[in-house]
């Protein structure tokens, strides 16, 4: 979960101590249009898996991410 912590708070602009799974979108300013891109790019070079358009804006909380990786075989226990 580290790696993704590192992608949340890096693309979010967040302190370390702000990232929880039940964290909105609603919550985090930065997670705007470009904030979405910019986390669509952050976990592709993460994870190796790029989402689809509905995918991310559909997106609402770390969780809804977490999700939808594991859904796709992605381990996050780092």
């Amino acid at each position: 979960m580290k790696k993704l912590q590192r992608v949340i708070v890096d693309v979010f602009l967040l302190a370390p101590e702000e990232f929880r799974l039940d964290l909105t979108r609603e919550e985090v300013d930065t997670w705007d249009s470009l904030g979405v891109v910019s986390l669509a790019v952050g976990i592709q070079e993460a994870f190796g898996y790029h989402f689809t358009p509905d995918e991310a804006t559909g997106l609402t909380s770390v969780q809804d991410i977490v999700d939808i990786l594991r859904a796709k075989g992605i381990e996050l226990n780092d």
